[in-house]
């Protein structure tokens, strides 16, 4: 269910009853009910009772709240892992690059698809490798949401070219264990994404994504 919503299967606005959702995904009422609490809590639904279902989304000024809550978290989570253990950090660092690489090799195959997969990735791994079970958790609820606007917006605006040597920004600061740089790349590389992402959100004249 999750998944449907974050690809755009269910777009933004989108109501129906739990059988028909059911029915689209090819499974029973009952886990799609279980479900629409946690979906509700993590901001992707509306539950209105005897009314069925509402696929919620982000208007502009949601998104950069979203974005600013973002940048906070990410920059934390790269300044606390700057200071754990050389090994700990380096190994992190080493997954964290590799990740990299796999986005500029996508980038030059002009697999936009594998360069997002990449990035996200980057991401999830950087707020996981810190340790904080609970920003990791906040983190992925935020991301969730930031999801459709990434996508969606992804082939409308330039080529992110500029993402990969931002990433590595915060490798290179992560391997020096320089918490203050890391976290100032961790935010700064976010702050850039929505700067690319908002603008255009907005000149298209789009209300909720």
């Amino acid at each position: 269910m999750k998944e449907a919503i974050r690809s755009n299967r269910f777009e933004p606005g989108y109501h129906a009853g739990e059988v028909e959702i059911a029915r689209q995904l090819g499974m029973s009422r009952t886990p799609v009910h279980q479900a629409m609490a946690r979906l509700q809590e993590e901001g992707l639904v509306r539950i209105q009772p005897k009314r069925g279902i509402l696929i919620c989304g982000l208007s502009p000024a949601e998104l950069a709240d979203a974005y600013e809550i973002v940048v906070a978290l990410e920059g934390a989570a790269a300044e606390r892992l700057a200071g754990q253990p050389v090994e700990t950090r380096q190994a992190t660092a080493d997954k964290l690059a590799a990740l990299t690489d796999r986005m500029e090799a996508a980038l030059q195959d002009d697999d936009l698809t594998g360069w997002a997969a990449a990035d996200e990735e980057f991401h999830e791994t950087l707020v996981v490798g810190c340790g904080n079970t609970r920003l990791r958790r906040m983190a992925g609820t935020i991301e969730d949401q930031l999801h459709r606007a990434r996508m969606f917006t992804l082939k409308l605006r330039p080529l992110p070219v500029d993402s990969a040597g931002q990433h590595r920004a915060i490798v290179d600061a992560l391997r020096g264990g320089d918490a203050a740089a890391a976290r100032e790349a961790a935010a700064a590389h976010r702050r850039a994404a929505c700067a690319a992402i908002l603008p255009l959100v907005r000149r298209l004249g789009l209300s909720r994504l």
